[in-house]
């Protein structure tokens, strides 16, 4: 699982790291004030959980590769596509209703991390 994860949180750094230079330099003069905030929201999330990925590839290598830690890192990559994803989107497109794919993302996120948590502690009780 760490080769996997811990890739997949390499490439997601990259990408809110391309996508966050793209955002101050490309967008700048094309956005609205506003719509660059949202864009900015979605790289600022993005680099987060990037780094949560990696992390939790680092903590299956400690805990083991616990089932929950499995699930947790396959939510936090789709709640990047989801959140970030439907941010980007919508800042560069207009489209409001894309805001609605947003919370899908956050859901994901957030069960994620509950998930990492149980799993982690779990695994600490058990040695």
């Amino acid at each position: 699982m760490f080769n996997k994860y811990g890739a997949y949180g390499a490439i997601h750094a990259l990408l809110a790291v391309a996508l966050g230079a793209f955002g101050a330099h490309g967008l700048k003069d094309r956005l609205t004030e506003e719509m660059l905030n949202v864009f900015e929201t979605g790289v600022r999330y993005h680099m987060y959980h990037a780094i949560g990925l990696f992390l939790l590839a680092l903590a299956a290598e400690r805990v083991g590769q616990e089932r929950g830690i499995r699930w947790a890192a396959r939510l936090m990559h789709v709640g990047i596509f989801l959140f970030s994803g439907s941010l980007y989107a919508l800042s560069l497109s207009g489209t409001k209703a894309l805001g609605a794919i947003t919370p899908l993302g956050g859901l994901a996120f957030i069960v994620a991390w509950g998930m990492a948590a149980y799993s982690i502690w779990k695994a600490k009780s058990n040695q």
